[in-house]
């Protein structure tokens, strides 16, 4: 713990603020008793959902067929797109643009797990078993899955009526920055790529919705986090007044960390699902419909440029950045982009700024809110902009920092594109990191590495954390002429509330939903601080109800405004209610209402221990003699406040934009050190400090620490949501979406320093995104310490650290007993991402005991073809050469059947054919295509093949790993009734390198 925070401890006038309260939300969850989505009790008669989504990433929706769903026991409908659009409209966009999204897919398909219909049962389990028999017809469409290809000017254009898939093009200029650059010494240059990733909170979605009348509305109640200026998004989209949709939260929710903004799609499905349905009905969102389809970060191209001088000084700064923001523009998008534009320049006293921000529209999931949205995105350029300063001029890397920083002297800070930094001591936090933090030691720990000719590298990374959220930020995508036709729109309003019972309790109401951040134990310290209590006498209610609570737009969970804004908004409100029971107590203390002292659970007057009163005595008497309060006070002890801070004003007509309230600074330092035979990264050492103004809880600061450490150390060395070229989603399983565990997790060593803010109530700004935004960077920057690169691209997983150091795949055995001999007869099966989607491609041959004739009549004999398919159940001969089929395929925990189209063609009988085919049900699509050449053989028939397959859906997504085996087993079944039904052996015997692979695979023994 740094000494600074500990002296300033002991001057704190406050007996609970500032200091390590245990929380008191931990004794209810430790034994069991959380109240969290699916504990939530219903009525006798709710119903559950299952939604159908689309196993395509781009195709046009021809039908959807329920017919069998809805005749089965226990089904109560089946939602469709034709339902959705007579009961509501597409949701807002965020830009002027000619796109629609609707809760469901109506007439066209975006992405692999866009919702299709909705059945909705009388329990789960008969909605999935429903599911499984509503087929869609659907006619597949050219797709763009990355950056580059959309932009390009052939590509395929994912809404027509825009014409192009960059919805948003906007170019910002600060200062004289053309000047800059032609007189800069050196003009260094980055390109940088930020990949999708997202969170993944133990407690999925979860909403609850009614439908009560057409003079009602709807009743929500969700997991949803915020921000409730989404509450009118939805209101919209449902076509009902805000005043007729009523949402509440949850007591208790297992983590967001941002995604839970999503929550806003479903809970308006469902809200439709009740409607058709007639009664409640419960959607729970499975852990794979969360990674394939509820939200992710935003994926950036950036090319960055900065104008250096010859002390490596940055004069001015350029940004052409380009955000991959999915199929569609989702509220609250394009916020990753504009959540940062006034602070795009960091930590750093930058005068000149150049900028351009495309969004970029493809075929995957719609981006959202993912912890420290957009910090993420720009620190990973701008800090490695900053290391590469250092290298390419040959400078300390921390003279780089100190020669730019923004002087401690110069707060509150106005940056070039609009924020005004309110409060901060970086040059401090440096010095502090690097004392506290032991980089003398890490040096030496380096220099020693390196002479016995270890990869060991320093890093780090300088990061401005922004909090409470400015909501006119996003408007600064609209050019000004459109923002003075919409109106302004500015602000972050917090509401609070603090009321007194009968018995002289006290209660909280809070405009926010928390996450397991804490709130509960924070704003009793806030609220028993201010009346002298101990935080235990506090009753903090979270569950938040927009028919019942006071809310504002800015309500919510998110942007880290928590501390600075709903805590310091309480604290205005317990002031109040706090004056207003002085001015009562003074006439019984005999003293003026300013004398008096709330402590030790007793009111009394200043400097007079009797008389006094317990607390809960004076406080309650309000409510039981109301006559008997002094002239001009009016009963009732309940206070609300609301607040915003001036300092968020609309964007100016310059462009500039004051993005948050407070901004606070972290400045990072980690050693690593890379295993050349394995490309596996340790951390050696990862030292973080934080400025995050008035500490109000530094047990629970560090726990946010801790977390968001966690989180950007997975976007640093695991996590990627992976898109095949077809826009299959291969991530589906924490076998293919790493996430860090704690073992994988070192302890940061955490310092603290405070500059307090003086623009939030107590000072406090917001540290529980910082590490998500500066640990990548920072990781980063010590890897390409270590390896001596320039090219960083995240995630830093092995297989990519080796390529960095130039590893090739390791050769067979020199004896040519190995792997390489065997390629010539085993079947080389292959799994892909890189080619048409999930691509399965093999080549090889067996030795079959039949002659070519034989084989390739069994091979033209639907009736033997029929046995000869795995898995196949039926085949009808639909015209020459052309089947239908009815095939149940497994891969790993998922198995389903498909409805089949298989063709055989170019015929060359008894030498060659093509076998092509193409499947569709409930859980993905798959096609493929292979050549079999029939060669007479010593032992009967040579029998070759060459084919390649691709599945998209849910086959891909949680099969991921599992598909190259299964393949295999698939190649050998058939081989076995291939030989069979051509009369040979029962069981051909596979080449000795085919033997090799299945026994691994545990096939054989």
């Amino acid at each position: 713990m740094n000494h600074a925070l500990a002296n300033a401890d002991t001057r704190n006038p406050r007996p609970h603020l500032g200091r390590p309260l245990e929380r008191v939300e931990d004794r209810a969850l430790l034994t069991g008793r959380g109240r969290f989505g699916d504990d939530a009790p219903v009525r006798g008669d709710t119903l559950h959902a299952a939604i159908l989504r689309s196993p395509h990433a781009h195709a046009r929706l021809l039908a959807v067929h329920a017919e069998r769903a809805e005749r089965m026991p226990g089904v109560r409908a089946v939602l469709t797109g034709a339902d959705v659009q007579r009961w509501s409209k597409p949701f807002i966009v965020g830009v002027k643009q000619p796109m629609e999204l609707w809760a469901l897919a109506t007439d066209t398909v975006r992405y692999v797990g866009e919702p299709v219909a909705v059945v909705i049962a009388e329990s789960r389990y008969l909605a999935e078993d429903a599911l499984d028999t509503v087929t869609a017809e659907y006619d597949t469409l050219p797709v763009v899955v990355d950056i580059d290809s959309a932009v390009a000017a052939d590509a395929p254009v994912l809404h027509g009526k825009v014409g192009s898939n960059v919805v948003s093009d906007r170019s910002f200029r600060y200062g004289d920055p053309d000047t800059a650059f032609a007189k800069a010494a050196h003009r260094i240059q980055l390109t940088a790529r930020y990949p999708r990733n997202s969170c993944t909170p133990i407690e999925t979605a979860v909403v609850i919705a009614e439908f009560i009348s057409e003079q009602d509305g709807y009743d929500i109640q969700s997991n949803f986090m915020g921000p409730f200026s989404l509450h009118t998004v939805m209101a919209m989209a449902l076509k009902v007044p805000g005043n007729r949709l009523r949402h509440r939260t949850f007591a208790d929710s297992g983590g967001s960390f941002g995604v839970k903004q999503a929550v806003m799609a479903p809970a308006v499905l469902m809200c439709l699902a009740a409607r058709k349905a007639g009664a409640p009905v419960k959607w729970v969102e499975d852990r794979l419909e969360h990674l394939t389809a509820a939200t992710s970060a935003t994926g950036r191209l950036c090319h960055a440029e900065a104008a250096v001088a010859a002390d490596g000084r940055i004069t001015a700064l350029s940004l052409d950045q380009f955000d991959d923001c999915g199929a569609y523009l989702r509220a609250p998008e394009p916020a990753t982009f504009y959540r940062m534009h006034g602070c795009l320049t960091g930590a750093y006293a930058i005068e000149h700024l150049r900028v351009r921000n495309r969004v970029v529209l493809t075929n995957k999931t719609p981006t959202g809110l993912v912890r420290g949205f957009g910090g993420p995105q720009v620190y990973f350029v701008l800090e490695r902009l900053v290391q590469r300063i250092s290298v390419e001029l040959g400078l300390d890397v921390l003279d780089v920092y100190r020669r730019n920083f923004i002087r401690s002297d110069a707060f509150p800070y106005r940056a070039a594109a609009g924020a005004l930094i309110d409060s901060g001591d970086y040059t401090g936090a440096l010095a502090l990191s690097v004392r506290e933090g032991g980089l003398d030691e890490l040096r030496a720990r380096q220099a020693a590495a390196r002479s016995e000719g270890r990869l060991y590298g320093i890093g780090f990374a300088a990061i401005v954390e922004p909090s409470v959220s400015n909501m006119g930020y996003i408007t600064t995508v609209m050019p000004r002429e459109q923002r003075a036709r919409a109106g302004a729109k500015n602000g972050a309003i917090a509401a609070a509330t603090v009321g007194i019972d009968p018995l002289g309790g006290l209660s909280v109401v809070i405009a926010s939903a928390p996450a397991g951040q804490g709130h509960r134990t924070v704003c009793a310290q806030v609220v028993a601080d201010v009346f002298g209590l101990d935080p235990s006498e506090v009753s903090v209610n979270v569950e938040f109800d927009t028919s019942k609570d006071a809310w504002s737009v800015a309500a919510g969970n998110y942007s880290s405004r928590f501390a600075g804004a709903v805590a310091g908004t309480l604290h205005l409100a317990s002031m109040r209610l706090r004056d207003k029971l002085a001015g009562i107590a003074a006439v019984s203390l005999g003293c003026a209402a300013a004398d008096v002292v709330f402590a030790g659970g007793k009111i009394h007057a200043r400097g007079a221990a009797d008389p006094s009163f317990p607390f809960a005595r004076l406080a309650a008497s309000p409510h039981w003699a109301p006559s008997l309060l002094p002239e001009g006070t009016g009963p009732g002890l309940r206070e609300t406040a609301f607040w915003t801070p001036p300092q968020l004003t609309p964007p100016d007509g310059q462009d500039r934009v004051n993005t948050s309230a407070a901004y606070g600074f972290a400045f990072d330092m980690c050693a690593v050190e890379i295993d050349r035979d394995t490309g596996r990264i340790r951390i050696d050492r990862y030292v973080t400090t934080h400025d995050a103004g008035t500490l109000l809880n530094p047990a629970l600061a560090d726990g946010q620490i801790r977390g968001a450490f966690a989180q950007g150390l997975g976007a640093a060395l695991m996590e990627e949501f992976r898109y095949g070229a077809d826009g299959s989603f291969q991530s589906g399983t924490f076998a293919d979406y790493l996430v860090p565990t704690t073992c994988e997790v070192p302890d940061p060593v955490i310092l603290h320093m405070e500059t307090p803010s003086p623009f939030t109530p107590l000072g406090a700004k917001g540290l529980g995104e910082g590490n998500n935004m500066s640990t990548p960077p920072c990781i980063a920057n010590a890897v390409a310490d270590a390896l001596g690169c320039d090219d960083i691209v995240l995630p830093l997983t092995p297989s990519r650290v080796m390529a960095l150091l130039g590893m090739e795949d390791p050769p067979g055995r020199p004896d040519g007993t190995g792997d390489t001999a065997a390629k010539a007869t085993a079947p080389a099966t292959t799994a892909s991402a890189t080619g048409s989607g999930k691509t399965l491609s093999a080549k090889g041959d067996i030795v079959l005991a039949a002659s070519p004739e034989a084989v390739f009549a069994v091979l033209l004999d639907p009736v033997a073809l029929a046995r000869v398919i795995p898995g196949c159940n039926a085949l009808e001969t639909v015209g020459p050469n052309q089947y239908r089929a009815d095939v149940t395929i497994g891969v790993g925990m998922i198995k389903a059947r498909y409805a089949a189209d298989i063709a055989l063609s170019d015929i060359e009988a008894p030498h060659r054919l093509r076998l092509a085919g193409s499947g569709l049900s409930s859980v993905g699509a798959a096609k493929g295509s292979g050549l079999v050449t029939l060669t007479a053989h010593a032992d009967g028939t040579l029998l070759s093949y060459d084919y390649e397959a691709q599945v998209s859906g849910k086959v891909a997504a949680v099969g991921g790993r599992m598909l190259d085996g299964a393949a295999k087993i698939v190649l050998r079944q058939l081989f076995e009734q291939l030989g069979k039904q051509a009369g040979g052996p029962a069981a051909p015997a596979p080449r000795q390198g085919w033997r090799r692979i299945l026994r691994r695979m545990g096939v054989m023994r």
